[in-house]
């Protein structure tokens, strides 16, 4: 397979790094490669920018070795540059991470990692998210790593279009590791912010981790992470509405209540 590598963590980050490791060591039964391996991740840190592209300027390249570059832009940048240009063709596969820290229930929807994996998945290329759940230094990615090059082809069997694989791993050492499916967990952030006014007449506003819930669900992924097994979701790329069905097509507010001008005065 001709796989493309990416994150959110930058280009440098260990995560990247260890999950490059794992996939270039898998060979075939002759002694080669068993997969062509190219990597296009961002050049620094574009953690929590969740599906953002640059659109009004234009995105930096640099080329750093033999199918390895460096991009200015984010991480949906990445796989867009890749599959337009780069590689000369749609990779087979897109895995982003792996990221330096979970990308649990509510987190998918700000992840950066997650946001490389939705885009690879809206343009039909199979697709997996990887995070390491794990909230201080130092973390050990040899575990997400290991498992991801060990169950690969397994693991694209478990993508779907219209969706991405999303795995969080423990940060621990390779081994044998149970995966679950689980179903996204909801949280709840209380983030503070603390302001300062600046001599230029700016106010600098800085976003400040507060306190977090998360709800009791024996089957979310961050319960089944706790337990210290692999989480496994498949998450669809493509937002739904919640109201009836049977409300399609129908006026919102009455056939009487158009919206009109004021008189003008």
């Amino acid at each position: 397979m001709r796989i493309l590598v990416t994150n959110d963590d930058g280009i440098d980050a260990d995560g990247i790094s260890e999950l490059i490791f794992h996939l270039e060591a898998l060979k075939d039964p002759s002694g080669a490669p068993a997969h062509e391996i190219w990597v296009i991740a961002p050049d620094s840190e574009r953690s929590g920018v969740s599906h953002a592209m640059t659109l009004r300027k234009p995105t930096k390249v640099r080329k750093l070795g033999e199918r390895r570059f460096s991009c200015s832009g984010t991480p949906a940048d990445c796989v867009i540059l890749a599959g337009l240009g780069i590689m000369e063709g749609k990779p087979d596969l897109v895995i982003s991470g792996i990221n330096h820290g979970p990308n649990l229930g509510t987190d998918i929807v700000y992840s950066g990692t997650c946001g490389a994996a939705r885009q690879a998945a809206l343009v039909g290329v199979p697709a997996i998210a990887v995070s390491c759940a794990a909230y201080s230094d130092p973390m050990d990615y040899s575990a997400g790593a290991s498992f991801v090059a060990a169950n690969i082809v397994a693991l694209v069997g478990l993508w779907k279009p219209d969706a991405f694989v999303n795995i969080n791993a423990p940060s621990a050492p390779a081994g044998r590791y149970e995966a679950k499916w689980t179903v996204p967990g909801r949280n709840k952030y209380m983030d503070k912010l603390k302001c300062f006014d600046g001599a230029d007449g700016y106010t600098y506003c800085f976003l400040t981790a507060g306190d977090h819930e998360r709800h009791a669900d024996p089957v979310s992924d961050h319960h089944v992470v706790t337990d210290g097994y692999i989480a496994i979701s498949l998450i669809g790329i493509h937002p739904e509405s919640v109201h009836d069905e049977s409300l399609n097509g129908q006026p919102v507010f009455g056939v009487n209540t158009a919206f009109s001008a004021p008189p003008s005065t």
